[in-house]
């Protein structure tokens, strides 16, 4: 008995032993613009991913995560090339994830495809991207996504005959103005033009182009401008030059009205109408224990907007490998298990669609409001399991 009771313990103590010598670091490498224009971006991206780690160690299985960071400073995709093939050749790294701006995520495509590293684009919404590469998969959102039920929605619930569209001209913008455009138009509006306003590093002036749609009078302006200060220029000017008085709402996708910019743009924010698919202000459970545990993490005075929530997501979506993998990341094993991942996010269902490998979301109407002395959002309608109009339409580059 006693020896029988001698080799069981043994056995036990190997197995633990063996487990132990086969947990692995997976070393994930993140390119963000940690400095310059997109700092904010990266800060929300990375705190979402460190919250969602720091809640989920338990589905690692015994395993590390080993975060490697690169600086992709601007748009634009030269120090982001060069980064990602630091990231590859020097550190390893098993996943690759972040990637703010499209022009990045662009620009790296031959040497995610080349090496066979599996990529998660955490914002990035230009609509073809993920084609560029079979190790590509998108938790973010599209610019057809929204820009395209925003454009519908104004024409057949919002009653509006007219539109112009401003758009900071870049791939992203000529994204969302087109998809603006197509919705207005499919659901009977006209859009007397597409006016580029500007680009992505600098916010620009914007009087003399709102000056411009003010004299032509439309019944709308559909601006899609990136998030963060760009966006505060837009409600500021829009409000200087009377344009709501002159009978031209503005809407857009929710890039303009961003969470953590919100309460800075004064009670000339109330009213706007944008689509988006989050808002720290969502009344589901999934979301109130997000930005509880944000605020825990980060600070009461501390907010969550859609970067900080893509972030969450995309790490969600690494763990899961990770954890189907135990650890040993192949890159074709790990697209397998991304095409079709699902995951109750706060911003509500999300799956990665197993064809085009991007992500498939509810798309919400927000409406800003105001209660006591603080502006919210409002979600005056929804619509479910959205996929990318761009590849249902077959539109240019989507086809």
């Amino acid at each position: 008995m006693r020896i029988s009771r001698l080799v069981a313990a043994a056995a036990v103590a190997a197995m633990f032993s063996a487990g132990a010598a086969y947990a692995k670091t997976v070393k994930v490498g993140i390119v963000l613009p940690y400095t310059g224009g997109g700092a904010d971006f990266a800060k929300q991206i990375e705190k979402g991913m460190k919250l969602y780690l720091s809640q989920n160690k338990d589905k690692l299985g015994g395993h590390e995560v080993e975060l490697v960071t690169r600086d992709s400073k601007r748009p634009g995709g030269d120090i982001a090339k060069v980064a990602v093939q630091e990231l590859i050749t020097r550190e390893k790294v098993d996943i690759l994830g972040g990637f703010v701006y499209s022009p990045n995520a662009m620009s790296v495509a031959p040497l995610v495809t080349e090496a066979k590293v599996p990529m998660v684009i955490m914002n990035a919404g230009t609509s073809f991207i993920p084609a560029m590469s079979p190790y590509y998969a998108r938790v973010s959102f599209t610019m057809w996504q929204s820009g395209y039920h925003m454009g519908k929605y104004a024409a057949e619930k919002l009653g509006y005959k007219t539109a112009m569209a401003g758009f900071t001209n870049y791939p992203p913008g000529k994204d969302s103005a087109a998809a603006f455009k197509r919705g207005f138009e499919d659901a009977g509006g006209k859009v007397q033009e597409l006016i580029p306003m500007g680009g992505p590093r600098e916010v620009p002036d914007f009087t003399p182009f709102f000056q411009k749609v003010k004299d032509a009078k439309p019944n709308a302006l559909y601006m899609f401008v990136p998030a963060g200060s760009h966006a505060s220029a837009v409600v500021k000017t829009y409000n200087d030059l009377g344009m709501r008085g002159a009978g031209i709402a503005l809407i857009g996708p929710g890039d303009i009205t961003q969470d953590t910019k919100l309460q800075g743009m004064g009670d000339g924010a109330q009213g706007l109408v944008t689509v988006h698919h989050y808002s720290a202000d969502y009344d589901t459970p999934e979301n109130k224990a997000f930005v509880k545990a944000w605020k825990a993490a980060y600070g009461a005075d501390s907010t969550p907007d859609f970067m900080g929530v893509q972030g969450y997501d995309g790490m969600a979506a690494i763990v899961d490998v990770i954890n189907k993998l135990n650890g040993e990341i192949d890159a074709d094993k790990a697209m397998d298990i991304l095409k079709g991942w699902k995951f109750a996010s706060p911003r509500g269902p999300i799956m990665i669609d197993p064809q085009t490998r991007d992500i498939v979301q509810n798309e919400y109407v927000h409406k800003v409001t105001k209660q006591g002395d603080r502006l919210m959002i409002e979600v005056v309608a929804t619509i479910p399991q959205v996929k990318d109009p761009c590849k249902e339409l077959k539109v240019g580059k989507c086809k």
